[in-house]
C-alpha cells in the first residue's frame, strides 16, 4: 500500500480502454465504499448512494441505456446501439455516485453536492491505494433524465460520476499540472 502523500501526489486517471480484470474482490470493494463515505457531511445527511454494476448488472444497465439512446435518437445506428449496451461493461465493475441532494432548511444544496463529489474522490483514491486502476467521468447519461430514471434514481438524484474501476495494463503518466504561481493568490 503506498503512503498516504505519495498516493496524493502520484494520482493520476486510467484510460478506461487500459482497465481490465481483475476487478477488487468483495471485501476490497466494501473497503472501497466504506471509505468513500467518509467525507464531510454537513448535518448527516448522507446525501449521496452508491450503484454498483458489476458482473450481468453492467449488461443489464447497459441494455435499459441502449433503450433509452434508440429512443431519444431513432436515426441510430445499430454500431452506436451495441456500444451503448457495452458502456459498463468495458471495464470488470462500474460505481455510479449519485447525489442525493434535495432542500433542506439548514444545510445548502451545494454543500450537499460537495459532499457528493468528496466521496467520489475518497472512492477513486481507496481503488488506486489498493493497486486498481480508476477513473471519473460522466458522459450523456449524467445528464439525461430517462437514463438516470432507467438506472432506477429518483427525480431529484443526479449522477456525480461513475467511476470505471479495473486493472491497469500501462503504466499511468503524468500530465501537465498548473503551477502553483498560477493556481494560488494570497489575501
Amino acid at each position: 500500500m503506498p503512503d498516504a502523500l505519495d498516493l496524493l501526489r502520484t494520482r493520476r486517471s486510467s484510460r478506461i480502454v487500459d482497465l481490465t480484470e481483475p476487478a477488487p474482490k468483495p471485501e476490497e470493494l466494501n473497503t472501497i465504499l466504506s471509505i468513500a463515505a467518509r467525507v464531510p457531511d454537513h448535518g448527516k445527511l448522507a446525501p449521496w448512494r452508491f450503484i454498483v454494476f458489476e458482473g450481468e448488472g453492467r449488461l443489464r444497465a447497459g441494455e435499459a441505456l441502449a433503450k433509452v439512446f434508440a429512443e431519444l435518437n431513432p436515426d441510430a445506428t445499430e454500431k452506436r446501439l451495441e456500444d451503448e449496451k457495452g458502456r459498463f461493461a468495458r471495464v470488470p465493475l462500474v460505481v455510479a455516485v449519485v447525489s442525493s441532494a434535495q432542500p433542506h432548511v439548514k444545510i445548502p444544496e451545494w454543500e450537499q453536492l460537495l459532499s457528493s463529489a468528496a466521496a467520489a474522490q475518497n472512492l477513486l483514491l481507496a481503488t488506486l491505494a489498493l493497486g486498481y486502476g480508476a477513473t471519473w467521468i460522466t458522459e450523456w447519461p449524467t445528464y439525461e433524465p430517462k437514463a438516470r430514471a432507467a438506472l432506477g434514481l429518483a427525480e431529484h438524484e443526479r449522477i456525480t460520476g461513475f467511476i470505471y474501476i479495473g486493472t491497469p495494463t500501462q503504466a499511468l503518466e503524468d500530465r501537465p499540472r498548473p503551477a502553483l504561481s498560477e493556481v494560488v493568490t494570497r489575501f
